[in-house]
């Protein structure tokens, strides 16, 4: 239900309930697989490097096929609930199989079943994006959408890691997936009360590619989610080696990653507070700024630096939640203008596409990175020569500074601002 103060908390409760589980299966997907697969499990880096980057072509093909399907399938009169059902018993089978991997399991078992988690991921998360965008089309509350969305992410990753905690690794993953297992289905159920957007199953006139061509602010801003979700990636996928072999304290792991998510989370009101002032854009880039002043001094930093890691991970932490909550309300704005022009939504097909930017950016960037330390002769079963963690540290924290600024580059003047959406919105509705 809705009132004159936009969606109703326990709507957007109900709605953002199932990203805590998701994004509990987001943080050893990207940050501890590479790590366990390789130093406990025995397979190469830059082999699990290749996989990640080979499992995002199939995405190119998966994520618009789902989000077609998204938008022109109904079931029992809906377009993306029915989805999330659907994907949820390859989700439980993937994440077991990739977190609890039996004694000998090798490169065959990762990538099969990383490749059925990636399918059944993209059936969940596809319709679930598109849906959050069509909850309203009021400018400030999409960008509230998404916050308390990232917000319930943020708290499934913090759990994820308190049940990760200081336990061997493989224990900890194995009580990760049984969250996961348990708690996906249960807060699935609990999302399904929230309403749905109007049916609009007719497709649009206009091929969506001839649309991205063509017109410069979606391209813009595809272009610059794929350069900031690379500079996330490549620290998400370094992290752990970086605490371990360039600071030399494996244990501090943990806690560190929890300062950091932690921080986001606190930060989450203030982007909330942002996106209702000011136009999204240009808090998107000061954000990013910020995080590129911080970050960058993480170059710096050695052996027994582990206080003043700390202090990057929680200032950087900070603006975590504005690469997470003003993108995607972004996007649904980007919508309007494709509605404006087909005469129907199509949702589902353009968080496809942003989906397959998002985890291409993240699995490229961090199998590139990968395959690069490989390399320099960088190994996570021993010890290393200097030049390997230098470059170790350039990859973790100079990569994503010069990406991060490329993406402001692009948005600092991008066009579709607060009085064009609103404006594009009253068209739609009017």
């Amino acid at each position: 239900m809705r009132d004159k103060s936009g969606l109703r908390r326990r709507a957007l409760a109900a709605y953002a309930a199932p990203a805590l589980p998701m994004a509990a299966l987001y943080l050893p997907v990207y940050v501890f697989l590479a790590q366990y697969w390789s130093g406990t499990m025995g397979v190469s880096v830059g082999v699990i490097g290749a996989v990640f980057i080979a499992v995002r072509l199939l995405d190119a093909i998966t994520d618009p096929v789902m989000g077609w399907l998204s938008d022109r399938v109904t079931i029992g009169g809906l377009r993306r609930k029915p989805w999330l059902l659907l994907a949820l018993p390859g989700i439980g089978v993937a994440v077991w199989a990739l977190l609890v991997p039996p004694n000998g399991a090798g490169i065959v078992w990762f990538a099969g079943f990383l490749v059925l988690l990636t399918i059944s991921w993209t059936m969940y998360l596809t319709p679930y994006f598109a849906w959050g965008a069509e909850l309203t089309g009021d400018y400030a509350e999409r960008a509230r959408v998404t916050v308390w969305r990232e917000t319930a992410g943020l708290l499934g990753t913090v759990c994820a890691m308190l049940l990760y905690g200081t336990a061997e690794a493989g224990t900890g993953l194995q009580r990760i997936a049984l969250l996961v297992m348990i708690g996906l289905p249960v807060l699935t159920l609990i999302a399904l009360r929230a309403p749905e957007g109007a049916v609009r199953p007719a497709p649009g006139r206009e091929a969506l590619w001839r649309v991205l061509r063509t017109d410069p602010v979606f391209g813009r801003l595809l272009l610059a989610y794929l350069l900031n979700g690379a500079a996330n990636a490549l620290p998400a996928t370094l992290f752990l080696f970086f605490v371990e072999f360039r600071l030399g304290d494996a244990a501090a792991g943990g806690p560190l990653l929890i300062a950091y998510f932690g921080a986001a989370m606190l930060g989450a009101p203030l982007w909330i507070w942002a996106g209702k002032r000011f136009d999204k854009h240009r808090v998107w880039c000061l954000a990013m700024l910020y995080a590129c002043a911080i970050f960058a001094a993480a170059f710096t930093l050695g052996p027994g630096d582990v206080t003043g890691f700390a202090v990057i991970c929680v200032l950087s932490g900070l603006a975590l939640g504005a690469d997470l909550s003003l993108p995607p309300a972004m996007q649904a704005d980007v919508v309007d203008v494709d509605t404006l022009r087909s005469g129907v939504a199509r949702t589902g097909a353009f968080f496809a596409l942003w989906s397959v930017a998002t985890k291409a950016s993240v699995a490229v960037a961090g199998g590139v990175a990968l395959i690069v330390l490989e390399w320099q002769g960088f190994s996570a079963q021993g010890s290393n020569a200097q030049g390997a963690l230098i470059w170790l540290a350039g990859l973790y924290a100079l990569a994503p500074v010069a990406l991060k600024l490329a993406a402001v580059a692009l948005m600092w003047r991008y066009p579709l601002g607060r009085e064009v959406a609103t404006a594009n919105r009253a068209r739609i509705e009017g």
